[in-house]
């Protein structure tokens, strides 16, 4: 509970008052018709969280894929696609139709991200016209129910060395497809244990005994639900959560499919069997094929915030109602959200919440931006690096965040929360594997790691962690460290501290945004510096560069790590700049500062250790934190209502 003097200062602050429609509109921002479509599909389909309960999973499965068929009918799913095949042509709004799908059940989100964002994607991103004529008006109908057979039980982060072969035969003009062990079947693969159709299938191509990395073939499985020669398919049985989603395992025993099913738009193999390619080098060609499947990324990074909306939504508004304890009365138990210490625990949350929403919306901006282009412009490279750089950390931090924001939710409220009508069991089980799905968060931490130390430079793609490790040793350290020489952050932050250098034992400033941002900017700048004088020290002592990367991994991940946490910090304060004067300002200006002190909190050990806080300032920072944790609870309600989740999907009698 607040002490006295806490407690006199509350009594002078007057919260602001929260239009509710208001804060909505910005959260939903350009899409909000998009995002209210999606709502009202969801609340009108509600039923499909109990059936999640009571059905038998061969049941639900099929029920799962009923409704994707249906949203297909309302166009929410094809939005992304182009018009001529029945599509939106609009990319940024089936990212915002994707992400508040994960109001509801999370089954239907996954399979809808299977057919459209990843098999359909795939066709739409790595084919040509005559790919796109052939299938996407299907796949956009769900007619043609599709898979997308990339991870092998060998191989998930490392696709590059997938096994599955595609070896041309130039007799009959076609590929043939096989997986040579179970190493190399693919795994874990949606829709493959039931309902595809077809397949995208990733593979090793081999043209007149010469290799050429990994392509992507369309690979007909079934037809009119039967297996067609050559497949065998397994079901990957009971998992975790997502037991909607038919999960499986394909194999492929010599299957043969026509020339034209590869999908050509950066390599083909020709009438003369001849491969060709417009680009030269064989890992650039991969890392720019993979390139154009970022949009996955995203996406699951937002399904993820949006789940963690769901379990705040449900834990703030319980502990506004349910009363424990004798505390400040004797004759009314106190509300949970009265106590400092559930402040604690879940209005932080709250605001790395809107931080990441706010980060998630520049993430699916640029990717609508990059990936609007003319195919035949001269794209910019490095803005498509910058892209996929800033969506791995996106995701990663989004769907970490999901995780341990869903987990505390559930244990603010006790063991009401336990109770599956409740929501948080198939919240928890469903967005488990969120963190490692279209990317392990670690793997996706260390792309991101890369590009910083590259500088998202020329030959970026050509470096495997060998690679990156020689790379840095030969040519970036005195770049990285230039960018990040220390006396010039130091002097960045000091420009922002009140009374300058004297300035790190004055609690004034904390709330000031350009200071937030300096600190962050401070440990970003100055643990990349760090990541690359150790790689290039072990290098030239003569050590073994894969050694010399591992023993440095978690000083990589801690700079990836402060690199998106910046990011996020940028895309919130860059946000509340652009509103109003107002208390919808007011209340983001709360929830800015919360997030900033709250991530410095977090790291104040780091922070101590190099010089940028004083004892005293950290205790500043604390009492700063306690202080707007304070300040948001008479607004918590408000914005959590803001998210607009459909009270159909919320149910929870019992907490709200």
């Amino acid at each position: 509970m607040a002490t006295t003097a806490d407690a006199a200062s509350e009594s002078a602050y007057r919260p602001p008052t929260v239009d509710v429609a208001e804060l909505r509109r910005v959260l939903d921002g350009k899409y909000a018709e998009v995002r209210d479509l999606v709502r009202t599909n969801l609340a009108e389909h509600a039923a499909v969280l109990d059936e999640a309960e009571t059905m038998s999973r061969a049941e639900f499965r099929e029920r799962v894929k009923d409704l994707v068929v249906t949203m297909a009918a309302t166009g929410q799913t094809g939005m992304g696609f182009p018009e001529e095949y029945g599509g939106g042509g609009d990319l940024g709004a089936s990212i915002a139709a994707f992400e508040t799908l994960a109001y509801g059940d999370l089954s239907v989100l996954v399979k809808v991200g299977v057919q459209f964002g990843l098999f359909g994607g795939a066709i739409l991103m790595l084919g040509t016209k005559r790919h796109h004529d052939a299938y996407l008006e299907d796949v956009i109908a769900g007619r043609l129910m599709g898979c997308f057979a990339m991870t092998e039980s060998g191989h998930g982060s490392n696709v590059q060395a997938l096994g599955t072969t595609a070896t041309y035969d130039s007799d009959r003009d076609e590929f043939v497809i096989s997986t040579p062990d179970d190493v190399a079947r693919k795994d874990y693969i949606g829709n493959a244990a039931l309902h595809a159709h077809a397949a995208v299938v990733f593979a090793q191509l081999e043209v007149d005994g010469e290799g050429h990395g990994v392509h992507a073939f369309v690979v007909p499985i079934r037809r009119d639900g039967d297996l067609l020669p050559g497949i065998r398919v397994e079901d990957d049985g009971l998992k975790m959560g997502l037991n909607g989603v038919d999960n499986g395992r394909l194999w492929f025993d010599g299957v043969r499919v026509p020339r034209d099913n590869l999908l050509n738009r950066f390599a083909d193999v020709t009438d003369e069997g001849c491969y060709q390619s417009p680009i030269e080098n064989p890992d650039k060609r991969f890392f720019t094929m993979l390139g154009t499947l970022v949009q996955g990324r995203v996406c699951v990074g937002g399904a993820g915030i949006n789940a963690a909306k769901v379990a705040l939504t449900l834990a703030v508004r319980y502990a506004v109602r349910r009363r424990q304890f004798y505390a400040t009365s004797p004759d009314e138990e106190e509300l949970l959200l009265d106590y400092g210490l559930h402040q604690r625990r879940l209005l932080p949350l709250l605001a790395e919440n809107y931080a990441l929403h706010f980060a998630q919306e520049v993430a699916a901006l640029r990717l609508h931006d990059v990936f609007s282009l003319d195919p035949d412009e001269d794209e910019d490279e490095k803005a498509r690096r910058e892209l996929e750089s800033r969506a791995a950390g996106t995701k990663a931090l989004g769907t970490w965040h999901a995780t341990r924001a869903i987990q505390e939710c559930r244990e603010a409220c006790g063991g009401a929360g336990y109770l599956a009508v409740n929501r948080f069991a198939a919240l928890k089980a469903d967005t488990d594997v969120f963190t490692t799905f279209e990317g392990d968060n670690h793997v996706l931490l260390q792309l991101v790691a890369k590009g910083l130390l590259t500088d998202y430079a020329s030959d970026f793609e050509d470096l495997d962690q060998l690679g990156m490790v020689r790379f840095v040793a030969e040519l970036a350290l005195e770049t990285v460290i230039e960018r990040t020489a220390a006396h010039k952050l130091l002097e960045r932050i000091k420009d922002v501290l009140p009374g300058g250098d004297d300035g790190w034992d004055q609690e004034a400033g904390l709330l000031d945004p350009n200071y937030q941002l300096a600190m962050l900017r401070f440990r970003e700048e100055h643990t990349l510096s760090g990541v690359a004088r150790r790689l290039k020290r072990g290098v030239d002592e003569g050590l073994n560069p894969g050694e010399v990367f591992s023993a440095a991994q978690d000083h990589v991940i801690a700079a990836a790590r402060a690199h998106v946490e910046r990011l996020v910090l940028e895309a919130f304060v860059d946000k509340t700049a652009t509103l109003p004067d107002g208390d919808v300002k007011v209340a983001l200006d709360l929830l800015c500062d919360l997030y900033a002190l709250s991530t410095i909190e977090r790291d104040r050990a780091w922070f101590m250790e190099h010089g940028r806080l004083t004892s005293a300032r950290s205790k500043a920072i604390t009492r700063g934190v306690n202080d707007l944790c304070r300040k948001v609870r008479p607004i918590a309600v408000d914005l959590v209502d803001a998210y607009a989740v459909p009270s159909e999907l919320l149910r929870s009698p019992d907490l709200l």
